[in-house]
């Protein structure tokens, strides 16, 4: 893999930008260049949020990222917003939970997975975006598994360990789908 961009956007408290962070420090693991770009609302919980995360071989030009090779969308408004910003021959990851709309465009590769409802389901509440984050890696092997389960217990803070177990499991369910 030379570079993969990727852009996730939902609401503020869905841990979008948490889960940007595992995917670029995964990318930092295997010694890639790497660029996490967070962006949000005023209100952070309720509000919007999304971010960039680019992984290359190479230098990173701009963290800006115009056309992304894959997007994972959490709510029905980053539906709206960034379903023609993924570049032909990329991926959408929509949460189908939450989304009813479906994808009209037959150029992308679209997978719906209703991570809020498995989250629920396996008593992994708020954890949604970890199950997004792998069937994210099972579609794009954008890093290995070991490099994202290690970004997952970097990112995860020493005071919230007890939350590192139900991670680990989400991004195991995730790469399931």
């Amino acid at each position: 893999m030379a570079e993969i961009r990727i852009t996730l956007a939902g609401f503020g408290g869905q841990g979008v930008l948490f889960a940007g962070k595992v995917i670029a420090y995964a990318g930092l693991i295997e010694n890639k260049e790497v660029s996490w770009m967070p962006s949000y609302g005023p209100e952070m919980r309720g509000g919007t949020a999304n971010c960039g995360v680019c992984i290359s071989d190479d230098p990173i030009g701009s963290p800006l990222i115009v056309d992304p090779d894959a997007v994972i969308v959490l709510n029905q408004p980053s539906y709206d917003k960034f379903v023609d910003e993924v570049k032909p021959g990329g991926h959408l990851f929509v949460d189908s939970t939450l989304i009813a709309s479906k994808c009209t465009r037959e150029d992308i590769h679209v997978h719906y997975i209703p991570a809020t409802q498995l989250a629920n389901d396996n008593g992994l509440h708020s954890l949604a975006n970890i199950i997004m984050v792998g069937k994210l890696l099972k579609e794009t092997q954008f890093a290995s598994r070991d490099a994202v389960e290690g970004g997952i217990k970097k990112s995860v803070p020493a005071s919230k360990q007890h939350l590192l177990d139900g991670n680990l499991r989400a991004l195991a369910l995730g790469m399931e789908q």
